[in-house]
């Protein structure tokens, strides 16, 4: 079904501008509302309201915002895109919630020739993914952070391994592997739990016999809270690592005691107060708390919200230059979107300055993580 964006989550389509003689952009959205990555989709849901606050119409065209829950189902979010594409006639699509669902529609998008701006870490190459680009840091650049710190730490010789049954947690894997070749640290588990389990006891044992000194979670959301439980629970002592999907509100109130100290690669939006005013994400952080609060009536909490809000920057900034060319709701401005979304350079975000090329699915680099740490429920700059 159609839903409204927002909380009441109704059917209804929203125009953000009042009717001119332009044509209409039409931005698809598929977010998780409801199921197991519902945590991560709502404050999706709650920045592509801020961001609409904060820009809501290109070079005299108003936009138009169609949304779908795809339920955390990645086959419903095929579904969804499928249908903002042939019924719905979109220009671009924003979404997938959870790397699964993401690749779905990256499927779609690569067969529709529909620009798709993803709002997980998934990395589809060559031509299958050539219609995507990502938002989210690419897992890589963020576990390749946690290992640096891992080498300056100096007494960590063995590290567990536990993370989502799926492709994220598979390439947090691949990454943790890749960036500690060549080094003296070993990864002596790899154990997997899907997204809707309620225990973890097994791998936890599992990882306890092997003795390690620190364990890496290849995670997010609330489900992602459930090894930090069962480690602390079972008496684990050492370090534990996260990456950046676990920075949500959820998080932090399931996780509890047990995800205190948790060291987690984050973008400059989740400590921009701690930042100097010469960071490139800083004033445009607090234009997003703004407008995220004008349009939420409550200030922002975490970072999902956030990769919406720089999503709806991408695309604008690249339909300002695409509605040049061509006219919205045609094939020709799809391909000519595309062509500007692939061609952005230095655009700053909340999460980092994005630079993207046709071969690059990711445009971050490492002005968008920052190593922070939980303190007192509290995310701050790890000393």
């Amino acid at each position: 079904m159609t839903l409204k964006i927002g909380i009441a989550a109704i059917a209804l389509t929203l125009s953000t501008a009042s009717a001119s003689a332009f044509a209409d952009i039409k931005i698809g959205f598929v977010s998780s509302l409801t199921g197991p990555t519902a945590s991560l989709g709502l404050p999706l849901v709650h920045g592509l309201q801020a961001a609409r606050t904060y820009r809501s119409e290109v070079a005299g065209h108003k936009i138009t915002v169609i949304q779908y829950d795809d339920a955390s189902d990645p086959t419903t979010a095929t579904r969804n895109a499928r249908k903002l594409v042939n019924e719905d006639k979109v220009d671009a699509i924003l979404g997938g919630t959870g790397t699964p669902a993401a690749l779905a529609i990256a499927a779609v998008a690569h067969e529709t020739k529909t620009p798709l701006l993803a709002l997980s870490a998934a990395n589809l190459k060559g031509e299958p993914g050539s219609w995507m680009l990502t938002v989210p840091q690419p897992g890589e650049l963020m576990v390749e952070a946690l290992v640096e710190h891992m080498k300056k730490n100096g007494n960590i010789k063995k590290v567990g391994y536990i993370g989502f049954s799926d492709p994220w947690g598979d390439l947090v894997y691949a990454a943790l592997k890749a960036n500690l070749a060549g080094t003296d640290i070993d990864v002596v588990t790899n154990e997997r739990f899907a997204r809707v389990d309620t225990s973890v006891t097994g791998q936890t044992l599992k990882i306890l016999a092997a003795r390690p000194d620190a364990v890496v979670t290849g995670t997010s959301g609330t489900p992602g809270t459930l090894p930090f439980l069962t480690l602390r629970e079972r008496g684990y002592k050492g370090l534990l690592y996260g990456l950046h999907g676990l920075i949500n509100p959820d998080f932090v109130r399931v996780g509890g005691t047990a995800v205190e100290g948790v060291i987690v690669p984050a973008g400059p939006v989740v400590v921009a107060d701690q930042l100097p005013d010469s960071n490139p994400s800083k004033q445009l952080t607090l234009e997003f708390r703004k407008a995220y609060e004008k349009a939420n009536g409550e200030p922002p909490s975490g970072a999902i919200s956030a990769y919406a809000f720089d999503a709806w920057l991408l695309v604008t900034d690249a339909a300002a230059r695409a509605v040049k060319n061509a006219e919205p709701g045609t094939p020709e401005f799809r391909i000519a979107l595309r062509e500007a979304l692939v061609s952005t350079k230095e655009l700053a975000g909340t999460h980092g300055v994005y630079n993207y090329t046709p071969d690059s699915r990711f445009g971050s680099d490492e002005r968008s993580r920052i190593l922070v740490t939980l303190k007192n429920g509290q995310w701050k700059i790890l000393d």
